[in-house]
């Protein structure tokens, strides 16, 4: 499992769901996205690892079931200052919200 979240998108989740140093906050699969219908990253606030895979970035812990690995894994979330967005890369799909390996 490989994922990596840039320092920046960890600051962004701090900044704007309001999180202490050390917080965990799960990563998984959603069903349907802006305008997509299709897949998106959703994330939530955990009290506990529950021994997930887990990296940590910028003081925070993100954790992921091994249910959404086929999704994740190898996904870089960055957060662009110039979009004032976070960013999903995925190399593995031509297109994140309707999956098909490459």
């Amino acid at each position: 499992m490989n994922i990596h979240v840039s320092k920046q998108a960890a600051s962004f989740y701090k900044r704007e769901m309001e999180l202490p140093a050390g917080a965990i906050l799960r990563l998984y699969v959603r069903v349907g996205g802006v305008g997509s219908g299709g897949f998106s990253v959703g994330i939530m606030r955990e009290e506990e690892l529950n021994n997930r895979y887990y990296i940590e970035s910028g003081s925070l812990y993100f954790t992921v079931s091994e249910d959404d690995f086929w999704y994740l894994d190898g996904m870089t979330i960055d957060y662009d200052a110039d979009l004032e967005m976070i960013v999903f890369q995925q190399p593995r799909f031509a297109d994140l919200h309707h999956p098909l390996e490459t």
